[in-house]
């Protein structure tokens, strides 16, 4: 999978999502106690409230329950689905499509055109539209008075559902068409970006291969000849003779490799290219951090996790990369790696010794641009921008992900979790 690939998936922002639903019930709870209090208006006010109790518990479960920071598209879907479901529950107990609030039926899906795909948008859509035709032909009257004084053709009655269907699809898609365009453009500035990087690396990586190999070259044949002259005093000795011949062999291939080099810096690499496990992800990963630390990292896995070959991915290694070294940043002396498989989902677990994840922290992990105040860590953390972008890209490739504070080890705990049918989908 390419770097830039995650951009095709569709997602929502969990956090602007959230505030924007506090909004809509804030001032759905506002009106509703302003024009029953205040106008005495005479609805079925403990449905009302009812109604907007249930969208206030689906709020905190995002905020408390669920642990992604951005919203796939199928959850995304399903979380809008419920605020077109509670406002027509709404309009229903206020006088239907006669109700002037229900202009607010098509922002949910106005909302979703340019944040998920093309078929959940669609969807959508075609509920919405049920929704304003239902609520056309069924509903509760106007509230007392204004059920006494609303009276209107049946041509301008209907004409509010015409108008706001017609709207519903005029405004979608010119939101899908422009949100199409800026997605496509951003893909195409996003690979440029990626190629002239590689060009970036390739020239360099050729300099200094034919840096190299020039510098090189003296003491390479020098030694050669050394070690000719050495084959030919010791050729009647077979011990001796087999070691300098090996050498002689070695040094051969080592200018060959240096030749290849400043001729193809491209040469490709078995192991980067295979298919790797989860077990060759994490102890790849490890190792790059043994050669600069001095902690200790112990890694636990059982005989399944060695069985499921998974597409090489840069996303995936960079994302566990972060979590594993914000282990060791952290950790006083250990950090421990289990990794867990069955037939059904891989999960690995990466915990530290430290002092965990600060109370202030704990409850906004995910979110960029946070900072500990705790005077212990305060010298070791950054801006958040490396978790939020590990656990970013982890998510876009369909892991689970849970930080918490180790109820075992006393340091941070992140548990990533995937279905092994979508790790075969990388």
């Amino acid at each position: 999978m390419k770097f830039f690939e995650t951009s095709k998936y569709f997602s929502l922002k969990k956090s602007t999502y959230i505030n924007l639903r506090w909004i809509a019930i804030i001032g759905q709870l506002a009106t509703i106690n302003l024009v029953y209090f205040i106008f005495n208006f005479k609805f079925n006010f403990i449905y009302a409230n009812l109604i907007i109790f249930i969208a206030v518990i689906s709020n905190l479960y995002l905020i408390y329950v669920s642990q992604k920071t951005q919203l796939l598209d199928k959850n995304a879907f399903f979380f809008l689905l419920i605020d077109i479901l509670a406002l027509s529950c709404l309009l229903y107990l206020t006088g239907g499509i006669s109700n002037p609030f229900c202009i607010f039926l098509i922002v949910p899906t106005i909302f979703s055109s340019s944040n998920l795909g093309f078929r959940s948008n669609l969807l959508l859509v075609t509920i919405t539209s049920l929704t304003i035709i239902f609520l056309t032909f069924f509903k509760n009257p106007l509230p007392y008075p204004l059920n006494e004084h609303f009276h209107v053709s049946p041509y301008y009655y209907y004409s509010i559902p015409i108008a706001l269907i017609v709207a519903l699809i005029f405004l979608n898609y010119f939101a899908l068409t422009f949100g199409k365009e800026s997605r496509i453009k951003k893909e195409a500035l996003n690979k440029m970006e990626e190629i002239m990087s590689k060009e970036h690396e390739l020239l360099s990586l050729g300099g200094q291969a034919a840096a190299a190999a020039h510098s090189l070259g003296t003491p390479f044949s020098t030694i050669k000849i050394i070690s000719s002259d050495l084959l030919s005093q010791f050729k009647d000795d077979p011990e001796v003779k087999k070691d300098v011949e090996l050498l002689v062999s070695q040094i051969e291939r080592c200018s060959d490799i240096l030749k290849k080099l400043t001729l193809n810096p491209t040469i490709e690499d078995e192991f980067i290219d295979r298919d790797l496990t989860m077990n060759e992800y994490i102890i790849e990963i490890i190792k790059s951090f043994q050669e600069i630390s001095k902690k200790e990292f112990i890694l636990n896995c059982d005989q399944n996790s060695n069985s499921l070959n998974i597409t090489k991915s840069i996303e995936i290694v960079y994302g566990l990369r972060n979590f594993i070294g914000n282990a060791n940043k952290f950790s006083k002396s250990k950090v421990f790696i289990n990794i867990k498989s069955d037939s059904d989902f891989t999960e690995v677990i990466i915990e530290d010794d430290g002092e965990g994840y600060p109370k202030e922290v704990l409850s906004k992990i995910g979110e960029p641009y946070i900072k500990s105040f705790r005077p212990s860590t305060k010298s070791k953390s950054g801006l958040g921008l490396g978790i939020f972008i590990g656990k970013t890209l982890l998510e876009k490739n369909y892991a689970t992900i849970l930080c918490r504070n180790s109820k075992t080890r006393g340091g941070a705990e992140v548990n990533i979790k995937w279905k092994n049918k979508d790790l075969l989908k990388l």
